[in-house]
C-alpha cells in the first residue's frame, strides 16, 4: 500500500518508527509536512496539493498533527477523507480529543469516570467554579493545553483566583478540575489500537512536580491494569471515535478516572517500557482496514505480482 504520514517532525521517534514498520511490510511511505498542504474543494475533483502539484492516491494516511495545526490539519484529513483515503483517525475524532472540554462533555455522557470538572466564561463565576470541584488543591488546566503545558496545581483558594484571573486577563479558555490527591503524581497511559490496550506504562511525576508527561521529566515502567482500567481505556477511545490512541488514566478510591484522550500518542516511552512493537501493531490494523486503489502496472513488477 501507498502510505501518508501527516507530520511536521520527520525526525521524530514515533514517525521514524512508523516509517520502519511500514516499509519492513513492504509498503510504500511519503511524509507529507501538513503546513505545505493546499486543497482543491470542489464536488467533482477535490484535490490535496504539495508544492505545487496534486499528490497522488495515497490508501492509507496516519495523522501525527501537533496541536497548534489541530484546525488546519483537520482540514487537511477532511479532503483526504473527501478522496475516500483512509484515515486511521478520521478529522472529527482528532477534533474530539483536541478540544478538551468536548471530551469531557462525550466522556461524561457515556458515563465514562473522570476528575470533577467545572468550565464557564464569566469571571464572576470564578469562586463558584471552584468550589464545584471540591477543596484546594485543584487543577487549571488551558483548552489548549498539550504533553503537560499549560497546566497549573493551586495549592490554596487565593492562588487559585490569582491563576485563573490571569487566565482571563489573557482571554485563555480553561477547565477547574478536581486534584485527585490518592494518584500521588502518577498516571496510567494505555495505547489503544483497534479496540484493544496494546500496551500500558506507569508514568510518575518527578519530585516536586504534579505532572507525570514524560516530556515533563516524569518516569515510566510497565504496569498490569485492571479490568475497569482496560474497558475505561477502550471505551473512551471508541466513544471519542478514535482508532489510535493514548488514554491517561488516574487510579482513584473511587475507580480509574480518565484525565486524557490523545488522538497521536508518542510511541517512544510506551514501546521503550512494554518492549511491544507498537509501530507494527498500528500498521497491521491499517492493513486490515484500508483498501487498496488499484493501480495500473506494467514491466517486470507486475509481471511478479
Amino acid at each position: 500500500m501507498r502510505i501518508a504520514i501527516l507530520t511536521r517532525e520527520p525526525e521524530n521517534y514515533s514517525t521514524q518508527r512508523l516509517i520502519e514498520a511500514a516499509t519492513a511490510r513492504d509498503h510504500v511511505v511519503e511524509l507529507i509536512d501538513t503546513r505545505r498542504c493546499y486543497m482543491n474543494i470542489n464536488a467533482f475533483s477535490p484535490e490535496v496539493y504539495y508544492d505545487g502539484k496534486p499528490l497522488p492516491r495515497f490508501d492509507a494516511v496516519i495523522p501525527r498533527i501537533g496541536a497548534s495545526l489541530t484546525s488546519y490539519g483537520m482540514a487537511v484529513v477532511r479532503q483526504f477523507e473527501a478522496l475516500g483515503t483512509y484515515c486511521v483517525n478520521t478529522s472529527t475524532s482528532i477534533g474530539n480529543s483536541r478540544d478538551k472540554l468536548l471530551a469531557h462533555q462525550l466522556l461524561a455522557k457515556h458515563g465514562i469516570g473522570m476528575p470533577t470538572t467545572a468550565f464557564a466564561s464569566s469571571p464572576k463565576d470564578s469562586d463558584n467554579l471552584i468550589e464545584l470541584v471540591g477543596q484546594t488543591p485543584i487543577i487549571i488546566k488551558l483548552l489548549e493545553s498539550t504533553q503537560g503545558r499549560g497546566v497549573v496545581l493551586a495549592e490554596t483558594k487565593k492562588a487559585a483566583q490569582s491563576v485563573i484571573g490571569a487566565f482571563r486577563n489573557l482571554n485563555a479558555n480553561f477547565l477547574v478540575q478536581e486534584f485527585v490527591k490518592e494518584a500521588e503524581g502518577v498516571d496510567i497511559r494505555c495505547l489503544v489500537v483497534d479496540g484493544k490496550v496494546v500496551a500500558s506504562m506507569r508514568r510518575e511525576a518527578q519530585t516536586g512536580d504534579f505532572r507525570s508527561n514524560l516530556h515533563r521529566g516524569g518516569s515510566a515502567r510497565s504496569v498490569r491494569i485492571t479490568k475497569q482500567e482496560r474497558d475505561a481505556a477502550i471505551r473512551a477511545a471508541k466513544i471519542l471515535g478514535l482508532e489510535v490512541a493514548g488514554v491517561d488514566l488516574l487510579r482513584s478510591n473511587s475507580g480509574p478516572k480518565v484525565l486524557e484522550v490523545n488522538s497521536s500518542p508518542g510511541l517512544q516511552g510506551i514501546e521503550s517500557v512494554s518492549n511491544k512493537d507498537i509501530a507494527d501493531l498500528i500498521v497491521q490494523h491499517i492493513e486490515r482496514r484500508a483498501h487498496p486503489i488499484v493501480r495500473r502496472r506494467t514491466g517486470r513488477r507486475a509481471a511478479a505480482d
